[in-house]
């Protein structure tokens, strides 16, 4: 009955090996994953910081579009001019208006404009 003690031993030795490189194969697979959520929180940081940036390119576009708007306020008109070109093109007053402003007043050549 000796042999089969030595067969147990054998057993019980082939299922720790087996069992080892099942330990392994775990252990890889659980580092794997942990490099997946450590490059996940890189590309969230990524994103954070380019999300930073769009919404101060935002705003920074909202301050141009104020300052424009203040230019734009401040070009003197005609109002003849804005009735004349709204009449004779068939626009709305507040577009005659706008373009006339873009034009710094230039009533030739906001017609010319809004001809094209």
């Amino acid at each position: 009955m000796e042999g089969g003690d030595d067969g147990g031993a054998a057993a019980a030795a082939a299922a720790a090996a087996v069992d080892s490189k099942d330990l392994q194969q775990q252990s890889k697979a659980l580092d794997k994953l942990t490099d997946r959520v450590e490059d996940r929180q890189l590309d969230s940081s990524r994103v954070q910081s380019a999300m930073a940036a769009l919404a101060s390119s935002k705003e920074a576009d909202r301050n141009a579009k104020r300052m424009r708007e203040k230019e734009l306020a401040a070009v003197k008109i005609n109002p003849t001019d804005v009735d004349i070109i709204a009449n004779e093109l068939e626009l709305d007053k507040k577009v005659a208006e706008r373009t006339l402003r873009e034009h710094k007043g230039d009533a030739v050549a906001a017609i010319r404009s809004l001809l094209r």
